[in-house]
């Protein structure tokens, strides 16, 4: 017998963001759009064990938390003003229509909700956080761990994001044109990009991915490209997008083991994602100086391009990763750069790149730090050392695929077996 419990649980963690979405083009209030949304989800929790799930989940929660919302707006008794907005709503053109200068007129709830939560009213830490809640279906508790803060300050931060839309207006969830457009591309980038990394590589739950997040995320990337053709970063966060996610087949194993970069069959790779991810790509650094997203989407490019973990260029991933650790510093990027360089130049090159991190507070409840770590002092035969890394990753890691890939790493090296190793790329 199906349980509705778990069939809802998937469901809201797909389509979540979809349906306030929905809700948000009718009462114009991302706020109010997610409470409306959780409200149909209690609906559902209360009426599917008891009536059985409906044919079409998602379509139910959908339809239940617009009717709601209808119902809310009656109540407020402007339903001849809110009938006008429904009535718009219904017959919203399509992504891909055009008004007469050309200027794209984009009919996607979902689009126009990620337009919203980057809007200028918002602070960008309360953007990255109302975005990881509406898009990556994270609780507040997950995204604190995430960005290693407390989750009382997560939940004002979203709090303040809601407050600051509300105070904007029905005007918040209006895809801008021309120069606004232009000028909020780099904030919606960044989210589109969040809700990628959290279908990646999730950062909590059972699963080590969410294939779901990263399609929505490249298809939301792809309109944004088709919106702004000129814009080389958009084209190189489409490359970085597809880049990776041609490898989301290969990173799971029979049993949804994680599977890491140089265990993977390359045969299971998606070779027209790669394709695409290439030639956007090409597009992103024919457009000048290159960004962010076109570098790490070069570094992608590079393992695409190569047949095996021994055939790949890893001097040249060091060096791009120096180049993107001048133009954006971070302490994790510096930590994908320690791998590249250990495998370019060795471990002990590895380590001496690690060593400062060890002592960036950021990086103290990183879990890839002392995992990288390990593997290079295993390399070194300082097989005791690495033990003691593990023990300190297993403390760390949140996600139960990676926390199990560590205790078999782990066992491995108490037996004496040689182990995998923990490469994470880009």
């Amino acid at each position: 017998m199906t349980d509705p419990y778990a069939v809802l649980e998937t469901v809201w963690r797909m389509e979540s963001a979809r349906i306030v979405a929905g809700v948000a083009r009718v009462v114009r209030d991302v706020g109010r759009a997610e409470e409306l949304a959780h409200d149909a989800l209690v609906a559902a929790m209360e009426q599917w064990p008891r009536e059985g799930v409906p044919d079409n989940p998602a379509a139910w929660l959908s339809a239940t938390a617009r009717r709601r919302a209808i119902d809310a707006i009656r109540r407020e008794q402007n339903l001849a003003r809110k009938t006008e907005m429904l009535d718009d709503a219904r017959v919203a053109p399509a992504a891909d229509e055009t008004v007469g200068d050309g200027a794209a007129v984009v009919g996607d709830d979902v689009l126009a909700l990620l337009f919203a939560t980057c809007h200028p009213a918002v602070a960008r830490e309360s953007r990255v956080a109302l975005t990881l809640r509406l898009f990556g279906g994270l609780t507040t508790d997950e995204i604190a761990h995430a960005f290693l803060v407390p989750s009382p300050t997560i939940g004002q931060r979203i709090s303040r994001a809601k407050k600051r839309l509300a105070g904007v207006g029905p005007e918040a969830l209006v895809v801008p044109v021309g120069e606004e457009l232009t000028a909020r591309v780099g904030a919606v980038l960044e989210v589109v990009y969040l809700v990628f990394n959290e279908g990646y590589a999730a950062t909590t739950g059972v699963d080590w991915t969410r294939p779901t997040l990263c399609v929505e995320a490249m298809r939301l990337g792809r309109v944004l490209a088709a919106l702004c053709p000129d814009e080389p970063e958009v084209h190189g966060l489409v490359a970085l997008m597809e880049l990776q996610g041609s490898r989301l087949r290969a990173r799971i194993g029979p049993s949804g083991e994680p599977v890491l970069l140089g265990d993977q069959d390359r045969a299971l790779w998606d070779r027209v994602l790669l394709q695409r991810g290439l030639a956007a790509l090409a597009r992103a650094e024919q457009g000048g100086p290159r960004g962010r997203y076109t570098l790490q989407a070069a570094i992608a490019a590079c393992h695409a391009r190569a047949r095996s973990t021994a055939d790949t260029d890893w001097a040249a991933i060091a060096a791009t990763y120096a180049e993107l650790a001048a133009l954006t510093p971070s302490p994790v990027i510096e930590l994908n750069r320690a791998v590249a360089v250990s495998r370019a130049e060795g471990p002990e090159a590895g380590l001496a790149v690690l060593e400062p991190l060890r002592a960036e507070p950021v990086m103290a409840g990183y879990h890839l730090l002392p995992a990288v770590r390990a593997d290079m002092l295993v390399t070194l035969g300082r097989v005791d050392e690495a033990v003691g890394e593990l023990d300190r990753a297993l403390e760390l890691v949140r996600t139960v695929a990676e926390r199990e890939l560590l205790a078999r790493r782990r066992a491995d090296l108490i037996g004496a077996r040689e182990p995998a190793g923990y490469d994470r790329a880009p």
